[in-house]
């Protein structure tokens, strides 16, 4: 028989019953806590307009350039099957892949640029998760209304009103993410045909695919994961740090200004009451996107989107306090209390300057590369059914293929010549025509008399001229003479 101890001191013993039932109650830790569903409130103020700009501009150049017509086609289209990439003027081939790195690296440069000077602004304005979350809490706002009308209706029972809400909600949101899907679609097949293709039913497999699987990944980021998207999915967040010191600007709470916080009337003095400017009323909680309260410091769940500054300088307005209490500044800042001009000159520091730097060089490397290139592409290819052979007249024959590319609007001639070799020439035709925004492979033959080399491998050059642009691109082969 076991025993234990009173608060007296005393052993007790514990009869087999009783011991029996302290087994059977064992204690339950969770190791992991039970998501709770945010609900964001509305809020207005400078930040929330600013993201609605933003929404307004990235949504109207997704779903407009794949409308917008160049001459005899789409602005902007990715031909994967003919292999050309139309953007405004320019057609890209494959073979253009230095042009496709260039935009990811300045791309990346551009997002440290950023991340170190104002820290996760991408996320809280222009990324498509925020962008569309956006989108979809006003959806959900108008047939639901704001957040404690959502909360009542969600923790109510099941009636009609509450179902022909909820379906109406999902309906639109399920029209925008497959229209969204249907946009994505139209960069790669010329939308205006994937729309005739949808009303008459034949889209072809791939084109529903993509259309449902971009749609769905919209309908579920957007309505349902939100948050745990940018939280937990999101590799940004997690890296965002290494970006980061005390002198990005990032959503700040003052802490030497609102604390001690606690509740008091419009009315009362926080002096006597010895109270910061803080009220404690937790509208920082309830609007922030992702369920921080920023006052408990730098998160890495925050995504800089600014709500709690536009709701707490809200409040600050109504107590008759100075705004600021929540705002953009940088931790050095809040902590030495420095103003506007002292932040801005810390924010421009050696980090910001070489990324800038850097990033410029890019941009402008790629700029002058894109107003020097060359509207033609030629590569040469041997013939392998043929390496070298005699013929007529006791000369030494090569045949070699070229595929010339048109990157240009218009139908080009082009002309071959040879050169690297004494008595060097073509014996096939050297003028061809290549249509629009085409490839041709030619077919071309080149001479040497007989005594024109030794035996061996010998460098040569293909020039081939557009006479109409002034331009030409060089090409090196070799030239093979039997033993």
């Amino acid at each position: 028989m076991s025993t234990r101890k009173s608060s007296s001191g005393k052993v007790i013993p514990i009869v087999p019953s009783e011991d029996a039932a302290i087994a059977a109650d064992p204690e339950m830790v969770s190791l992991y806590e039970a998501h709770k569903k945010i609900y964001p409130r509305s809020v207005s103020g400078l930040f929330q307009n600013w993201r609605w700009v933003m929404v307004w501009i990235t949504q109207l150049v997704f779903y407009g350039l794949p409308w917008l017509d160049w001459g005899q086609r789409q602005a902007v289209l990715f031909d994967l099957g003919a292999r050309r990439f139309y953007i405004f003027n320019l057609v890209l081939y494959p073979q253009d892949f230095i042009y496709l790195t260039g935009i990811l690296v300045i791309s990346a440069l551009s997002l440290f640029l950023f991340t170190a000077v104002a820290g996760r602004l991408w996320c809280g304005y222009a990324c498509p998760q925020t962008v569309y979350t956006e989108i979809f809490l006003w959806i959900e706002k108008k047939f639901e209304g704001d957040r404690s009308a959502r909360m009542r209706r969600d923790a109510g029972k099941l009636t009609a009103d509450k179902f022909v809400r909820k379906g109406g909600k999902h309906l639109a949101w399920l029209a925008v993410a497959f229209w969204t899907g249907f946009t994505f679609v139209g960069y790669f097949t010329p939308i205006k045909q994937l729309g005739g293709e949808l009303i008459a039913l034949h889209m072809s497999s791939w084109e529903v695919f993509w259309t449902i699987f971009y749609g769905f990944a919209t309908y579920g980021n957007a309505g349902f994961m939100r948050e745990q998207v940018c939280k937990h999915m999101c590799p940004y967040a997690r890296f965002q740090s290494a970006m980061f010191d005390r002198d990005t600007l990032i959503v700040t709470y003052d802490q030497n200004r609102g604390e001690p916080r606690g509740a008091r009337s419009r009315k009362a003095d926080p002096a006597q009451l010895n109270l910061g400017a803080c009220t404690d009323c937790t509208l920082c909680v309830q609007v922030c996107p992702t369920g921080i309260d920023i006052r408990n410091g730098l998160q890495y769940e925050c995504i800089g989107c600014g709500a709690c500054a536009d709701v707490c300088d809200t409040v600050m307005d109504k107590m008759g306090y100075a705004r600021g209490l929540v705002k953009y500044s940088t931790q050095n800042g809040v902590e030495k209390n420095w103003d506007t001009p002292q932040i801005v000159r810390h924010v421009v520091r050696p980090r910001v300057l070489l990324y800038s730097g850097i990033l410029l060089a890019i941009v402008l490397a790629m700029a002058v590369s894109l107003v020097l290139r060359t509207p033609f592409k030629v590569d040469v290819v041997r013939d392998r059914g043929s390496l070298a052979r005699i013929v007529a007249g006791g000369k030494i024959e090569n045949v070699y293929r070229l595929q010339i590319m048109n990157a240009t609007e218009s139908a080009q001639k082009y002309r071959v010549d040879v050169s690297g070799l004494d008595g060097v020439q073509l014996a096939s035709e050297n003028e061809f025509t290549v249509d629009a925004t085409q490839s041709r492979w030619i077919a071309v033959r080149v001479q040497l008399p007989y005594e024109g080399a030794v035996p061996g491998s010998h460098p040569i050059r293909f020039d081939i001229s557009a006479p109409e642009h002034g331009q030409h691109v060089l090409e090196k082969s070799v030239f093979l003479v039997p033993r």
